[in-house]
């Protein structure tokens, strides 16, 4: 397996709820250059939270990692997702004719791309250890996908994308802010879609991030 140097020094994990964070830290073991902390639940939260950290520490990479929705097509329950783009898939305007993004309305941009060399890396190396990793675009949204409607709408928009969850791309914009390089990894609990937590699989899901962070911190320390 041919993996490039991950010279990161200093990481910083961000999950959204306390759970997740569990899971995060006993696949990492104890390693002293990783630091997990909370970033609360929507991408605002995530935003606050992650440059309040930042702005006292000295990092070289950032990730957002928890678990999230899967287009089930591409990423199925129990499935790990490391974004190759993050999507603020909400973020923009409705008109009479459809939505309109950021980008096309011409205030900004609605992607960031990640560390690709290094989403490359994982995926071969949680690919070895026999885990079922694809990388793809993850959605960040601020209302949570629950109609078959919707899930239709954000996949004719996003043909690329994998999954949906609520943090990355806050995550994501306040390490951009600070020049830093991220990542989104998302092991998946659900079908994006109509909303059925009696279908939700949060033990897979959870198990999943467990070893994929077991595999992060092994190619983090090369």
């Amino acid at each position: 397996m041919n993996l490039p140097t991950t010279n990161h020094s200093r990481v910083l994990i961000m999950t959204a709820v306390e759970a997740e964070r569990e899971a995060v830290l006993r696949g990492l073991g104890s390693p002293d250059f990783i630091d997990v902390e909370l970033a609360g639940v929507g991408p605002a939260s995530a935003a606050a939270r992650t440059a309040r950290v930042l702005a006292g520490n000295e990092y070289g990479l950032v990730i957002s990692a928890g678990i999230g929705g899967g287009f089930t097509d591409r990423a199925g329950i129990g499935s790990i997702v490391i974004a190759d783009q993050l999507i603020a898939a909400d973020l923009g305007a409705e008109t009479p004719d459809g939505f309109l993004s950021v980008d096309e309305l011409g205030f900004g941009s609605s992607r960031l791309e990640p560390d690709l060399p290094l989403v490359r890396c994982l995926q071969e190396a949680m690919a070895t250890a026999g885990l079922a990793v694809r990388s793809g675009a993850v959605l960040t949204v601020t209302t949570g996908t629950g109609s078959a409607q919707t899930a239709a709408a954000l996949r004719q928009r996003y043909e690329d994308a994998a999954a949906e969850a609520m943090e990355g791309f806050g995550v994501a914009e306040a390490a951009r802010l600070f020049g830093l390089p991220c990542l989104e990894i998302r092991t998946i609990s659900n079908a994006i879609g109509p909303r059925d937590r009696s279908a939700w699989r949060m033990k897979e899901a959870f198990e999943a991030l467990e070893a994929a962070s077991s595999i992060l911190v092994e190619v983090l320390k090369r």
